[in-house]
């Protein structure tokens, strides 16, 4: 974990204590209703950052990071049980073959029709019933090159939910010296598809159970957005943010946003959108960034990925028992999911999510976390630390390249 503190007006680096190599272990998760075997992996950081995940669906169940006093708390959503989980498909899970939603009842390749299970409107969300997220995945723990983690493999059948292809996919988590989590992703079809992948872990940098965002703070690096229409699809629009309350390229706390009179956040109960990502300098840009005051713990999200699907937990009504022990309401937590756009295939002018036979699509994302020593809020006495901490940027920079406008993941397919 690395903090920052302000010493005589300068801010100092304080270097984390590295006691222990990284580790991966295992452990029994329980049976899924069928009577088949859960595996846990538990990635523990070299600075002490501990990520547990499941072989079923790759879902992260919690991720342990200290508060500026060094007090550890789970800063990732979970579900009660592991029969929960099978009850609430892609609660913090690998979402895939298609992140989002697809609308207009299929996808177009090549001049050919393929029809998807969509639901009566014509849209399929999130690759649809029994997805990745619901999936049993070949889970195998490893430590290499400075890294432990574990890879996840699951091979989708030809024509599951109407998608064309054998699709193999690969999602590695793995943890090194700092507190980052890296997901890469890996995919693969013997017949031309499409593909969008991402994982929807909520996050509450107060903690697990500790109650509603509302006061915590986000910056999204991205002037443009693309809104929704009443099926909550992309209506094809690319529309900045200025003048906005979808103008996050400066923090902001998150009630103040949701709470907006903004009909797209009134017909999406909050934030529910996919944001065009600036894509920034280097290899993989920092997208996202959030932050919790009251416990100085902060978030980077850096991703391959053009798009950021920023999320408030809308749906959330108190049916859901957390893993806390406390109901979830609407607003206890936040998904940042990379991705590419929502409905892609049906917009021509959004980056490409075609995969084609025989190649491959990789994309990576990293979520980073430290504390902040200084106290108060991102636009005060914080800013300084949280800049060098990776939440800094330069929110005029204008449009995305034209080249993240095009791309399919990081060395992705067509």
């Amino acid at each position: 974990m690395t903090r920052w503190r302000a010493t005589a007006g300068a801010l100092a680096m304080l270097a984390p204590t590295l006691a222990h190599a990284q580790s991966v272990s295992t452990e029994a998760a329980g049976h899924l209703a069928d009577g088949r075997a859960v595996q846990a992996f538990v990635l523990t950081s070299k600075a002490g950052m501990s990520v547990r995940i499941l072989s079923y669906g790759g879902i992260i169940t919690g991720i342990r990071v200290p508060d500026r006093t060094g007090r550890k708390n789970n800063v990732v959503l979970s579900l009660a049980s592991l029969a929960a989980y099978e009850h609430r498909a892609n609660f913090s899970a690998i979402i895939g073959r298609y992140a989002n939603r697809i609308s207009h009842g299929g996808i177009t390749i090549d001049g050919r029709f393929v029809k998807l299970a969509t639901n009566a409107q014509g849209v399929i969300s999130h690759g649809g019933p029994n997805a990745l997220g619901a999936q049993l995945w070949r889970a195998e723990a490893f430590t290499a090159n400075g890294r432990a983690g574990v890879h996840l493999t699951n091979v989708s059948p030809d024509g599951a939910n109407g998608f064309p292809g054998t699709l193999t996919t690969e999602v590695t988590y793995s943890v090194g010296a700092d507190d980052t989590l890296r997901i890469d992703y890996q995919a693969s079809s013997d017949k031309d598809t499409v593909v969008n992948l991402t994982n929807h872990a909520f996050f509450n940098l107060a903690g697990a159970g500790s109650g509603s965002t509302d006061n915590q703070w986000i910056r999204i690096f991205a002037n443009r957005y693309t809104p929704l229409n009443k099926s909550h699809v992309p209506t094809g629009e690319i529309a900045p943010v200025v003048g906005t309350p979808f103008d996050l390229r400066q923090w902001q706390p998150i009630g103040a946003r949701v709470r907006s009179g903004d009909p797209q956040l009134r017909a999406s109960r909050g934030f529910d959108h996919n944001f065009v990502l600036d894509g920034g300098n280097g290899p993989l840009p920092a997208a996202a960034c959030a932050y919790d005051p009251g416990s100085g713990r902060a978030l980077v999200v850096a991703t391959t990925q053009p798009g950021i699907q920023f999320y408030t937990a809308n749906g959330f009504d108190g049916s859901l028992l957390g893993g806390s022990g406390r109901t979830l309401r609407q607003g206890d937590g936040f998904a940042l999911e990379t991705q590419h756009f929502p409905d892609s295939p049906n917009h021509a002018d959004f980056p490409s999510t075609l995969l084609r036979a025989g190649t491959v699509f990789r994309s990576r994302t990293e979520f980073r976390f430290g504390t902040i020593a200084v106290q108060g809020d991102p636009d005060g006495p914080a800013a300084a630390a949280l800049d060098h901490f990776g939440c800094g940027g330069t929110p005029d920079k204008g449009p995305a390249k034209e080249r993240d406008r095009k791309r399919v993941g990081s060395g992705g397919g067509t």
